[in-house]
């Protein structure tokens, strides 16, 4: 087991630096989400850090473009999993695991805007900024380009539809999952989905001078 993972199971909470748990595919057969909580929470800590391999990089991915600021998003990051683990004694497998992930994260982050009332400055990290070493500068332009535009975009999206389209982008969650973390209905969560697809596209494939 990583020490990072063992820290934050068994002990205080210190930062996590997710770099130091390294990403495992999953093995055919393996337990489901929930089957790993509940073994948890029955005291199986190696069955915690399968699930937080599972999930770690799609929850900070969502919480780092929802809230665009490395360091606050490291601090929810953190604070997501520490609700997650204090709430797996009372955990009961009522819906898919990943809604109660994202639904807790969710929570966590509309806490931290009305602690902070408004988001800061975005950093310059950039959560897609891993390219291939064999792909021509022409092609690492062009998809720098399009990061761009996609970060832009997202960023002047009404928070609702921003964290929408994150929780079906990122976390991958369906029309009525993302309806019941975010508690809306499903026809407004539908709606909110398709224009923030609308304004993307139109971000994205606008000419690079109307960038300026």
């Amino acid at each position: 087991m990583t020490a990072g993972v063992q820290n934050l199971c068994m002990g205080p909470l210190p930062l996590l630096r997710r770099a130091t748990v390294t990403y495992a595919r999953a093995m055919e057969h393996a337990p489901d989400d929930s089957a790993l909580l509940l073994r948890y929470r029955d005291g199986d800590v190696a069955a915690f850090e399968i699930l937080y391999r599972r999930h770690n990089d799609a929850l900070y991915r969502y919480l780092l473009r929802l809230c665009r600021h490395r360091d606050n998003a490291d601090d929810i990051f953190q604070e997501v999993w520490g609700k997650i683990i204090k709430a797996a004694d009372r955990y009961r497998p009522t819906a898919k695991f990943t809604t109660f992930l994202y639904r807790v994260a969710h929570n966590c982050f509309i806490d931290h805007l009305r602690r902070n009332k408004r988001h800061l400055h975005a950093s310059d990290f950039d959560p897609d900024n891993h390219a291939d070493p064999g792909d021509l500068p022409e092609m690492l332009a062009e998809r720098s380009l399009a990061r761009e535009r996609l970060e832009l975009a997202l960023r002047d999206l009404p928070d609702e539809q921003r964290d929408v389209f994150l929780l079906h982008e990122e976390a991958g969650l369906d029309l009525d999952e993302i309806a019941l973390i975010t508690g809306s209905n499903r026809e407004t969560t539908k709606s909110r989905l398709r224009y923030a697809v609308k304004k993307l596209r139109a971000a994205i494939d606008e000419p690079a001078a109307e960038m300026a």
